[in-house]
């Protein structure tokens, strides 16, 4: 590989080092070409890049961004996938991709300026997606509301409960 070549393929890692919410690092050693496609396949269904580059590069390319915190996972077969939105996402696929495939290995990640290792990732992948946290936040939201409103109405009706056994009892009484 020419220097130019090398040179782009840093300043591209690099660019996407910062803008990255997680960047995590596999070991993908022992992986055939199919699987391989089949994860990149996965991944990019959910809008999140793999890179496979040599760890001399990756290095070079994670000097001032957080992911210079993970640069002793850069040993061995190395390959980063990124995340630009949902830091959820990438930890499932490759948490999944790894429980059915024994060749792949997480190394570790980085979540804004958190070190992930591989049983973090594993526990960030066990989180529900995003549209069932905001779904649950919204039922949350929703219920407080409701129960307010339940509360207030509750005020009235018991008053009117009160003001009827009064008049029954005058009535009985009269």
């Amino acid at each position: 590989m020419r220097l130019e070549e090398k040179k782009k393929i840093t300043e591209d890692l690099h660019e996407r080092f910062s803008k990255s919410a997680i960047v995590v690092v596999t070991d993908y050693k022992g992986l055939d070409v199919s699987a391989m496609n089949d994860l990149r396949r996965k991944l990019r269904e959910e809008d999140i890049e793999f890179q496979v580059a040599k760890n001399t590069l990756l290095m070079r390319a994670a000097k001032d961004t957080e992911v210079a915190l993970i640069q002793d996972y850069f040993k061995g077969p190395s390959a980063v996938a990124f995340s630009y939105k949902d830091p959820v996402a990438p930890a499932k696929i490759l948490a999944q991709f790894a429980k059915d495939n024994q060749k792949l290995e997480i190394k570790g990640g980085v979540l804004k300026d958190k070190v992930l290792d591989v049983d973090a990732i594993k526990a960030l992948a066990k989180l529900p997606t995003r549209e069932v946290l905001l779904g649950q936040l919204l039922s949350v939201l929703n219920g407080v509301p409701s129960s307010f409103v339940r509360t207030i109405a509750a005020i009235p009706r018991s008053l009117l409960n009160v003001l009827t056994a009064i008049r029954d009892q005058k009535e009985t009484a009269s």
